[in-house]
């Protein structure tokens, strides 16, 4: 029996009479067994392969003939504008067996929530955050509430588990289970990934029961086109996207949101219809921006990774990069957005800005040609998500027992080794209280995390304070508290949605900018980050310097240009048959490793003799004391090579504040948190072993 035979006749009704279907595609006809038979599943597919379908289909026809009753799937994603995305078409599939679909997130209202749990739909479309103020709300009762849910959906389950977000959701499902007294099936839903079984089990929360990976081969019609060029400047990029592809929609992405915001402005300048769409702007921003552009035709939406996940802009004509992503996943999510109609191919224009950036992408673009994509990993040790578990559940059941307490996590490996001494440092410093045997919420959780119902302690994410910006009464979006602080010779112009606004009031108290529209030319900026270069791009850029161009990619003259400049440029820093340490004109020793920021991260730290403690650690290179020999490096790399001590990265104390819920960790605990989220031991283990040649400025 095929897959669309075990659907439900109304379901099997509705694909061919109501979506015009001709047939289910492969991901969807080999999905629909395993989820039907109750199994965890773990679905993989390109951008726009189907997977939604693939999980609700055989989800509502499980509903259907085991008769399910009150609010019985929640479907949960990362993004808060996926969910208002997914809710009218899930609405539609839903309402073909007789069942209902709500939508219940941060900027759902309280009326619609009473509305919600008064008619419980049968599905829930919601995020971790919002189900577990579910679970420790006062107003809402929570098993009776999600009492009836037999199943789970993580829809953009990689954006999930490389985060400290995928330990919480795990441990919210687990304390869910525990609640209701009985397992959830699990399905995620993912783009392609280097490791699927190892993410399967880690959805899995390390139950024994049975789960499967369904991805079948995805059919090639034809190879996407892929071209990079090379710029110069942001306004170099705008020109050429000003002059070319007339008549298009073109989805424009950058990795930060200054960048969108002057980029933005730059395109408008040229009589260019453009929309912005980035996580400062307030959510009606962006829904108008992403409305307004899939209504339209010659037009452009300047977009950070918000536009990456599956939020539908309607049909695209062309994706335009500016730089490089930071990972072959995230390009590969955006070459997505393409070649979607019948008849057209995926396609991806690449501006680089600089040669450094130039480089990085056909780093990236080596790796993905080679048809490596990264793992997704777990973070590390996530103790601080251990002590906001222990806090939460205080919150939800009142008391935690002081023995078996770990019980309401079942299998869920989140506690470690130091479980009870976590649990024991939130008793001794008062973050709980505890009496007859139990552990309840005390005096210093209600000080740090109490304010507004205790929301602080139920966002695991964590940013830089930032203000929101008022035209009248209509928000804007946020802006970084250092362009309101920092001197101005005359008045103060913010950047924001790719307009300029003069700043007329600010309430420092409740942290809100008001502003009028002005013609003054503003500002854009906001702290962040960025994770450094993974090691595996890095040596894609290493291998593009030594001459290789990644196959299937074509580089215009400018590109190539530029790239030959560059590799005669950099021609030092590379050997095809060794690493290099090289004294430069300065003499300052550089060994250029090309092992990317985390090994060279565990290289400096290991080797602290030979690395001056003060320098910002790259992907290329590491800094060696300038008064060293040649003798002295090898035999203090010699010393590292066969050293049982190996010391973990400093953490600087400021470091420790900027992870949240630091503050109810023993400091230890939460420095060594990060230290080992800051290092790859294994690839930098590879690296001393490597062949190495010196090479001195004047040769």
């Amino acid at each position: 029996m095929s897959g669309f035979e075990l659907l439900d006749p109304a379901i099997q009704h509705h694909i061919v009479n109501s979506l015009g279907w001709p047939g289910l595609r492969p991901l969807q006809e080999d999905s629909i067994p395993t989820i039907v038979d109750g199994d965890d599943a773990l679905l993989l597919a390109p951008t726009a392969g189907g997977k939604t379908e693939a999980a609700m289909f055989p989800v509502l026809t499980r509903m259907q003939a085991q008769r399910w009753t009150g609010t019985s799937v929640l479907y949960v994603c990362p993004l808060k504008a996926l969910l208002n995305n997914l809710g009218p078409r899930l609405g539609d599939y839903a309402a073909w067996v007789g069942r209902s679909v709500a939508v219940w997130h941060g900027d759902v209202g309280q009326s619609a929530r009473r509305r919600i749990t008064r008619e419980r739909p049968d599905i829930l479309l919601t995020t971790p955050e919002s189900v577990e103020s579910i679970l420790v709300s006062e107003s809402v009762d929570a098993l009776q509430f999600l009492g009836s849910v037999q199943a789970v959906v993580v829809d953009e389950v990689h954006a999930f588990a490389g985060d400290d977000r995928g330990w919480h959701l795990l441990a919210v499902i687990a304390r869910l289970e525990s609640l209701i007294g009985r397992r959830l099936q699990r399905i995620g839903m993912s783009a392609t990934v280097g490791n699927p079984d190892e993410l399967l089990e880690w959805l899995r929360g390390g139950a024994p029961t049975k789960g499967r990976v369904v991805a079948p081969p995805v059919p090639t019609a034809s190879n996407p086109e892929i071209v990079v060029d090379a710029v110069g400047s942001a306004e170099n990029a705008a020109k050429v996207i000003a002059g070319l592809h007339h008549g298009e929609k073109r989805l424009v992405f950058v990795d930060s949101r200054r960048l969108a915001e002057e980029l933005g402005t730059s395109l408008r300048d040229r009589g260019v219809t453009t929309f912005l769409s980035h996580s400062s702007l307030s959510a009606e921003q962006r829904r108008e921006s992403e409305a307004a552009f899939a209504d339209a035709r010659d037009c452009v939406i300047v977009a950070t990774s918000t536009l990456e996940l599956g939020i539908d802009v309607g049909d695209l004509d062309r994706v335009i990069q500016i730089n490089s992503p930071r990972t072959v996943s995230s390009f590969l999510q955006r070459l997505g957005r393409t070649g979607r109609r019948p008849g057209t191919t995926r396609h991806c224009l690449f501006l680089a800005l600089d040669d450094a950036s130039l480089a990085q992408t056909l780093g990236m673009l080596h790796c993905w040609a080679s048809g490596w994509v990264e793992p997704v990993v777990a973070t590390p040790e996530p103790r601080h998500i251990a002590a906001q578990q222990l806090l939460a559940a205080a919150l939800q059941t009142r008391r935690v027992p002081l023995n078996g307490w770990q019980q309401q996590w079942g299998t869920l490996p989140l506690f470690g080794d130091e479980g009870q001494e976590i649990l024991d440092h939130l008793l001794d410093t008062g973050f709980l209280d505890h009496d007859a045997g139990s552990a309840f919420i005390g005096v210093e959780a209600e000080k740090h995390f109490g304010r507004r119902h205790f929301m602080e302690l139920l966002a695991v994410f964590t940013a830089a304070p930032e203000f929101r910006v008022f035209q009248g009464r209509n928000e804007i979006g946020m802006v970084d508290i250092g362009l309101l602080t920092e001197d101005v010779e005359d008045v103060r112009v913010l950047l924001l949605g790719g307009r300029s606004w003069l700043v007329t009031h600010i309430d420092w108290k409740r942290r809100q900018v008001y502003v009028e529209a002005t013609d003054i030319h503003g500002m854009a900026r906001w702290q962040s980050i960025p994770d450094g270069l993974s090691y595996e791009i890095t040596r894609g850029v290493r291998s593009v310097l030594l001459g290789d161009t990644p196959a299937g990619v074509t580089l215009s003259r400018r590109a190539v240009a530029a790239l030959d400049g560059y590799r005669a440029q950099r021609a030092d820093d590379v050997r095809a048959d060794s690493l290099v340490i090289e004294r430069d004109s300065r003499g300052d020793w550089r060994w250029w490793t090309w092992a990317g920021v985390k090994a060279n991260r565990t290289l400096a730290a290991w080797a602290r003799d030979l690395v001056p403690g003060r320098q910002r650690i790259g992907a290329e290179s590491i800094r060696l004391h300038s008064d060293l020999t040649v003798d002295a490096i090898k035999q203090g790399l010699g010393d590292v090579q066969h050293s049982s001590e190996r010391p973990a990265p400093a953490v600087d104390r400021r470091a420790i504040k900027g992870l949240k819920f630091s503050v109810a960790l023993p400091e230890d605990l939460a420095r060594r948190t990060l230290a080992v989220r800051m290092m790859e031991a294994k690839r930098a283990e590879g690296l001393l072993n490597e062949r190495i040649s010196f090479r001195f400025g004047s040769e």
